[in-house]
């Protein structure tokens, strides 16, 4: 069964995209989606054998993916790696900045190490890998760049580092936008909310009521799909999305808009809103297979 995209056939067809952390979850999944619609893709992660999986995944429907081993943190490994990618596609018309990671602890117990891993993980990669797109490839040949952050408005309580570097990439890609609109590259954000991706089962234990009574507290009644990120990482890719730059599209279920003075309509009285799910290798994450 191949990947259910919305969007039309052939959408990329001769297009090349970078998708960071391709090996597993969103970057994953928008992989295949951007292979279902005619482009080549090129994984980056750190973890080789995780890339090699998905693009023998990707093979096993026609498509052609190559695996490049990259700490987006490691500023001389950026640069070498999109020099590789341009040596084994020859262009780069768009890139999706998704790797990044975090772990669960309140502010008081962040050391300064774990603080700055997260900032550099999650902020300083993506701008290295930024940068070297735009100025290896797209500052002559136009582009567009997809930075993916999350839900960190009114504050991110148990993450602040993270918090922080995705904030920080929002005003980064409000100023890229700006600076780089002469050269035709457009850099938009996604801020995905509470998706339903294998990252889910990173968290400790002890994390595992919270996150199966998230969609309790979600406006929209559930969590949202790993293809529902990338429906919308792909829209800004594309040329539907010609005059949008410097925006951040939030993919929620509107979570940030609820308010404690108004309470949500409980969720036993209601059916959670229809959920989209194109990815036909799509997995329920460990922590929720039984909620």
């Amino acid at each position: 069964m191949p990947y259910r995209s919305v969007f039309r056939p052939g959408l990329f067809d001769g297009q090349v995209a970078i998708v960071t952390g391709g090996g597993s979850g969103i970057g994953r999944c928008t992989a295949h989606e951007l292979i279902a619609l005619g482009a080549k893709v090129a994984l980056v992660g750190r973890r080789i054998e995780r890339l090699e999986q998905v693009a023998a995944e990707i093979a096993e429907v026609k498509g052609e993916a190559g695996c490049f081993a990259c700490d987006i943190r490691d500023e001389e490994r950026v640069k070498a790696t999109v020099s590789e990618v341009l040596a084994r596609f020859g262009r780069i018309d768009g890139l999706v900045n998704n790797a990044g990671g975090q772990f669960a602890a309140p502010v008081a117990a962040i050391t300064q190490k774990g603080w700055e891993t997260v900032v550099r993980n999650n902020l300083t990669g993506g701008f290295l890998m930024a940068r070297e797109c735009f100025v290896q490839w797209m500052s002559g040949h136009g582009g567009s760049i997809v930075n993916i952050v999350a839900d960190m408005w009114m504050g991110m309580p148990g993450m602040a580092h993270s918090g922080a570097a995705r904030a920080g990439m929002v005003n980064f890609t409000e100023t890229a936008a700006f600076e780089w609109a002469a050269a035709n590259v457009r850099v938009n954000a996604v801020a995905p909310g509470w998706i339903m991706s294998s990252g889910m089962d990173h968290y400790p234990p002890e994390m595992a009521e919270h996150i199966r009574g998230l969609k309790n507290i979600a406006p929209l009644g559930r969590m949202g799909t790993e293809s529902e990120v990338s429906a919308a990482i792909v829209f800004l890719l594309s040329e539907a999305a010609g005059f949008i730059s410097g925006s951040t599209l939030r993919v929620d279920g509107a979570v940030p808009n609820a308010r404690p003075s108004f309470p949500i309509k409980a969720p036993t009285a209601r059916q959670g809103a229809p959920a989209y799910n194109g990815f036909h290798l799509a997995v329920t994450p460990k922590v929720l297979q039984d909620s």
